[in-house]
């Protein structure tokens, strides 16, 4: 048996698939990937959630802040991203998951601190005024935060800035915890229709299966992601900072409504581009 993977940011990878990437297994970075896989493709079921523990998302991560050393700009929450002066780089919500869970967890902010949908909309568009260029996807993002030296932060996954604040490059950058955000849970599945073609139905579930296991928990921690199972957290918890985290469900209703709402063609995202140009 083996084994081939395809790397790449989520929601071009869940494309693939719905164009006929025989991809056995999906490791998303948010639910509406696999959504669009059993909307538009019926390649898994409507209620693929309920198949697995956590509704079948082996673990969580955050939106925080990664900054420059020594922070030149002073950045230490949500409401300093929108001032002048401040360059921000966020990957686009139109195209990334990452850069959608980044917009999310700013409006949320907002409407937190007592804002009514029009202020958010407001403070979003703000922020994305200070967004000098916008990559397709996190990975992008990164990469003109880091190595094009772009921007006087870079708003992106816990596990993303853990992986730079720990690398070759650590000593040029911080990370930076705001004080509320988004809790991410990127989700897994089988592709049914795919899986039953090939005739690996068994090998994939027990792949998924053990993502559970304390042995890939482990793994998941070493790799910057939080874990699952509250023992191999509590092993790391130096690394993951506390941090206060409200979900999309809380905050939009449910992941299709805020997709409808603000991703959408004609959506306030459009609406901020078309502000910011």
């Amino acid at each position: 048996m083996s084994i081939r993977q395809s790397h790449g940011a989520s929601s071009a990878q869940a494309l693939s698939v719905l164009q006929g990437l025989q991809a056995d297994v999906v490791t998303m970075n948010q639910p509406n990937d696999i959504d669009l896989l059993a909307e538009k493709g019926q390649l898994v079921p409507a209620n693929w959630r309920s198949r697995l523990p956590d509704d079948s998302a082996p673990y969580t991560t955050t939106i925080v802040f990664l900054v420059r050393k020594g922070n030149p700009k002073h950045i230490k929450d949500w409401e300093d991203l929108a001032k002048p002066g401040v360059q921000v780089v966020i990957a686009n919500p139109k195209t990334s998951g990452n850069g959608r869970y980044t917009y999310l967890a700013a409006w949320g902010y907002r409407k937190q601190h007592g804002g009514t949908d029009a202020q958010a909309l407001d403070f979003e568009k703000a922020i994305f005024k200070n967004v000098p260029v916008l990559d397709t996807g996190g990975r992008g993002a990164t990469t003109t935060f880091t190595q094009c030296n772009i921007g006087d932060v870079l708003i992106t996954f816990e596990n993303e800035v853990l992986l730079i604040d720990t690398g070759v490059s650590a000593g040029s950058f911080e990370a930076v915890y705001p004080s509320v955000s988004l809790l991410a849970a990127p989700p897994v599945s089988i592709v049914d229709k795919v899986v039953d073609k090939h005739g690996t139905r068994k090998e994939a579930q027990a792949y998924l299966d053990y993502l559970w296991s304390p042995a890939a928990q482990e793994i998941i921690a070493q790799h910057h992601l939080r874990p699952r199972d509250k023992n191999v957290l509590a092993k790391h918890a130096a690394e993951f900072k506390p941090i206060k985290t409200f979900t999309v469900e809380e905050m939009f209703g449910s992941w299709q409504k805020a997709q409808q709402t603000h991703f959408s063609d004609g959506g306030t995202f459009d609406q901020i581009i078309v502000d910011r140009k």
